[in-house]
């Protein structure tokens, strides 16, 4: 008989050592998922609030694609306005505003706060080197804005002493990421450092496109002087040449005064295939435009 209330009592205290190494163990694992999950799923015991459903927890590969496919969680593109390219003032004038050397991160996105800010539409020349997933953006957004987006060669080299299959490859490399950025082709070309050649001329299809200048690339130059170069040259059917490279915050301080003084006195601001468009000129080859009314090829 007591041998039988011995082994009775070594199998309760058994059961018992057992039951606590579970407990001990459930708040182990209760305490992993407690970091991932403010919430802790309830034991299966537990009694559920009356009126709800008791759900299995998710598996990983559940919340995931759960997670996934809620657009809640998915960060929203930003919205972008076109600008109102109709003035609201008068104008009997008409010039294009245009920037080489981009697109980056800092400068071209400074450039475009300030069109946004004044209401106003430009034409960027990119160089195609410059082109990556990050300043792709600003390409989309300058885009979006209406502003028009144009090339400037691959590799801003002296293309005028290129072959005529490097100078089809330095074209159609930009050509080609634009048209992946906005569905259009580059409609203007401006060569790096307004160099030409008669190579170019017969392997570009495109016009080529100069403009007035402040040699806005040189530091030395400062805001006020960029200021006072553009608006003593500034004529009706004209192009307007800046930078808007990375780190050239003082063309960005020089266009944020020109465009107000230029409205004043009566100009519009338009793309340069609305420049064309406005003055009724269709561009030829072999001219390098700096204003679409010249005669000459060089103005």
């Amino acid at each position: 008989m007591k041998k039988i209330k011995a082994l009775f009592l070594s199998a309760v205290l058994l059961a018992g050592g057992a039951m606590s190494g579970c407990t001990g163990g459930g708040a182990d694992i209760q305490g992993e998922v407690s970091t991932e999950n403010s919430t802790p799923y309830p034991p299966e015991s537990s009694p559920t609030a009356e009126g709800t459903e008791q759900t299995a927890p998710q598996s990983p590969e559940q919340s995931r694609e759960s997670f996934d496919a809620n657009p809640a969680t998915e960060e929203a593109p930003p919205v972008i306005t076109p600008i109102d390219t109709e003035p609201d003032y008068e104008w009997d004038k008409v010039i294009a505003l245009t920037f080489d050397d981009g697109p980056n991160t800092d400068t071209t996105n400074e450039v475009l706060d300030i069109l946004e800010k004044h209401q106003v539409v430009a034409s960027f020349f990119l160089i195609g080197n410059n082109i990556n997933d990050e300043s792709a953006e600003s390409v989309k957004r300058a885009y979006a804005l209406g502003c028009e987006i144009n090339n400037h060669s691959k590799s801003h080299d002296y293309m005028d002493k290129m072959s005529a299959d490097d100078i089809k490859a330095e074209y159609d490399y930009v050509d080609e990421k634009v048209f992946e950025l906005t569905g259009e082709h580059t409609k203007f070309f401006r060569p790096p450092y307004i160099a030409v050649s008669d190579e170019m001329w017969e392997n570009i299809d495109v016009p080529f496109i100069s403009g007035i200048g402040c040699n806005d690339w040189d530091e030395k130059v400062t805001v006020e002087k960029r200021v006072q170069m553009i608006l003593k040259k500034a004529a009706d059917g004209c192009i307007i040449l800046m930078h808007d490279a990375s780190g050239n915050h003082m063309t960005v301080e020089a266009i944020d005064q020109i465009i107000p003084e230029l409205k004043a006195q009566g100009y519009k601001f338009v793309t340069v295939s609305e420049l064309f468009k406005e003055k009724g000129i269709t561009p030829t080859s072999q001219m390098i435009y700096t204003n679409v009314t010249q005669e000459g090829m060089w103005g």
